[in-house]
């Protein structure tokens, strides 16, 4: 099934990475400023993941200049996201699919926010090489997902860190205690340093880790 293609899991997506993913928001506010140290006024960003249109819609209110192409596989998010926007949708390009259905470009920008857990490790790779086709040099792209050591004593103890916060957050208990075994059985997992040796190998340099969040990480790194 496709990541967010069932419609109850639509309809409460708004308030799951507020509760999940720590410092969600300054997350996307940091994204933002990573893009901006590199890109104009009148930028043009690939987002790939977009569906449900947070960032989107974050992004398109502080930067009034940019615009965006929002790339996601479910049709479902795809309308979400198209709500969300409401009249910033007119500066939004929405394209259902994968990397491959993304315009050639070439972009100034890509991000791609908690989806790359999603995709198996030689796909996600693939990923990352035809984002990096698609970008001017120079470009920044920036990443962030699931990202902690996998040794099974420290994978278990990182875990239990994001389900605990998941509970402080209002997330149901029992709910926070399936999501681990949910995310350890069905998500395709890397280690930081499998991570940063995926985006070396797609094409890109100078990558930095800017967040680190329990099992989360981000990085920002460029086309070389």
């Amino acid at each position: 099934m496709i990541p967010f293609s069932d419609p109850d899991s639509v309809a409460r997506y708004a308030e799951g990475p507020i509760r999940q993913v720590p410092g969600f928001l300054a997350l996307q506010q940091m994204t933002r400023l990573l893009l901006a140290e590199r890109i104009r006024d009148d930028g043009h960003v690939l987002v790939l993941g977009a569906g449900g249109g947070l960032e989107l819609k974050a992004f398109a209110e502080a930067q009034r200049g940019w615009c965006f192409c929002g790339v996601d596989p479910s049709p479902e998010m795809l309308a979400l996201a198209e709500r969300t926007l409401g009249p910033l949708a007119s500066r939004v390009d929405l394209c259902q699919g994968y990397i491959n259905s993304a315009p050639p470009g070439p972009f100034d920008a890509a991000t791609c926010l908690l989806t790359l857990h999603f995709i198996p490790e030689e796909e996600r790779r693939r990923t990352l090489t035809e984002i990096h086709r698609r970008l001017k040099p120079g470009a920044p792209l920036v990443v962030a997902h699931h990202s902690f050591p996998q040794q099974d004593g420290e994978k278990a103890k990182w875990l239990a860190r994001y389900a605990a916060f998941a509970a402080a957050s209002g997330v149901p208990a029992s709910n926070a205690e399936s999501a681990i075994a949910a995310i350890s059985e069905r998500l395709p997992l890397l280690s930081p340093e499998q991570d940063e040796a995926l985006l070396r190998e797609a094409g890109f340099a100078d990558v930095a880790l800017f967040y680190a969040a329990f099992t989360f990480r981000g990085w920002v790194a460029y086309k070389a």
